[in-house]
């Protein structure tokens, strides 16, 4: 299984309910909170995030850049970016 955390912020909160509200497609796996706040993303391997990675490109690519859910899209698709799993995956 390969958890991806999400830090969340005071000045970027990232948590289930603004998936929820931007209708983000979901991880495979679903999404867990650690005790301090942080989201996770959970995936079964690395090849199923690059997918989601890909898919939630895709939504973002269609974004007007002042949209209120791209900090959203931006800080998921980081994250999943910068996962070491992932860059090692992709190289």
């Amino acid at each position: 299984m390969l958890r991806i955390e999400i830090p969340s912020t005071e000045n970027n909160l990232v948590d289930r309910a603004q998936i929820d509200r931007y209708e983000l497609p979901a991880p495979p796996n679903g999404t867990d909170t650690e005790i301090n706040g942080n989201l996770i993303l959970m995936f079964d391997d690395e090849e199923q995030a690059v997918a989601y990675l890909y898919a939630l490109e895709d939504r973002a690519g269609n974004l007007s850049d002042d949209a209120p859910e791209r900090p959203l899209f931006n800080t998921l698709i980081s994250a999943i970016s910068n996962d070491g799993f992932v860059q090692t995956y992709l190289s």
